[in-house]
C-alpha cells in the first residue's frame, strides 16, 4: 500500500484551515496575513510536497534531516521556505543549516554553538527558533522555561545566528482549547525577552499551535502554526523489511 494521496481533497483542507485562522484572527482583533500556515509534511513524498506547495501554504516543517534534503533536492517546496520543526542532533547539523530557512528546535546551548560554527563555515546567518518544553513533560524535549535566559545570553554574542522567537509543543488536549493556558504562557515569555533588550534577539516569532489546537494559538498570539493531519490527512507509515 502506497501513500494515500488526493489533490482535491487536500486542496478543500488547505481552503478551510485558512478560513478558520482568518476568522481566529478576526476574532482576537488580529490581521489574518500576520499568521503564516506551515505545512508539516513528515512522512509525505516529494509528489504530494510538491502539489501542497501550490496551494495557499506559506511554508513547509521538517522534522527529520534525510527528508528535509531529499524534499530540497527533488524541489518539492517550489521556492517556499522550508524550516526544521524536529528535534536536532549536533551531527546533523551540517545537513540543516543553509537549507532550513529557520531552524525552530534549538534547545541547548551546545546545539546553539554548533549551528553558528557551522554556519560561519557557510557564510551565512541562520535564523532560529528556541524550543521550550512549556509544560515540562519528560516524554518531550525543548530547553526548560528557565533555561531560556542562559539560551539568550548565549546567542548574544554570536554573528551567524540570529533568535527570531520562540516555539513549544504543549501537552496534548483532547480539547485544543485546553492548550490555550500554555500558548498565554510562551507568549509572556516572549514578552519577557523583548523587554531585556537581548542583542542578536528579534523575537517576532510565536511557532505554536497544531492541527488540534492551532485556533486556540491563534487567540494567544502565534505568529505560526504547524498543521500536518488537517493537510494531508492521516501519515503512512511503510511497513518495515523483515
Amino acid at each position: 500500500m502506497a501513500e494515500a494521496f488526493d489533490a482535491a481533497r487536500m486542496a478543500e483542507n488547505v481552503r478551510e484551515i485558512r478560513e478558520k485562522m482568518a476568522e481566529a484572527a478576526r476574532l482576537a482583533g488580529r490581521r489574518p496575513e500576520e499568521i503564516l500556515l506551515c505545512a508539516v509534511c513528515k512522512t509525505r513524498s516529494s509528489e504530494t510536497v510538491r502539489q501542497s506547495a501550490a496551494l495557499p501554504v506559506d511554508l513547509f516543517g521538517e522534522n527529520h534531516m534525510q527528508e528535509l534534503v531529499l524534499h530540497g533536492d527533488d524541489g518539492a517546496y517550489l521556492g517556499k521556505p522550508a524550516h526544521f520543526i524536529g528535534h536536532l542532533q549536533t551531527n546533523k547539523v551540517k545537513k540543516v543549516v543553509g537549507r532550513a530557512a529557520v531552524i525552530q528546535s534549538v534547545d541547548s546551548v551546545r546545539l546553539l554553538e554548533a549551528i553558528d560554527r557551522e554556519a560561519e563555515k557557510q557564510g551565512l546567518r541562520q535564523e532560529i527558533l528556541f524550543e521550550l518544553n512549556i509544560g515540562g513533560e519528560l516524554s518531550k524535549t525543548g530547553a526548560a522555561t528557565d533555561e531560556l535566559w542562559p539560551l539568550l545570553e548565549a546567542c548574544a554574542g554570536r554573528k551567524h545566528v540570529e533568535a527570531r522567537g520562540l516555539m513549544a509543543i504543549p501537552p496534548a488536549f483532547d480539547n485544543g482549547d485546553d492548550s490555550r493556558r500554555y500558548f498565554a504562557m510562551l507568549r509572556e515569555l516572549m514578552e519577557q525577552a523583548k523587554a531585556r533588550h537581548y542583542e542578536n534577539a528579534r523575537l517576532d516569532v510565536l511557532s505554536m499551535g497544531m492541527t488540534d489546537s492551532y485556533l486556540a494559538a491563534i487567540a494567544e498570539g502565534a505568529t505560526i502554526v504547524r498543521v500536518g493531519t488537517a493537510i494531508y490527512g492521516e501519515r503512512y507509515y511503510p511497513p518495515k523489511e523483515a
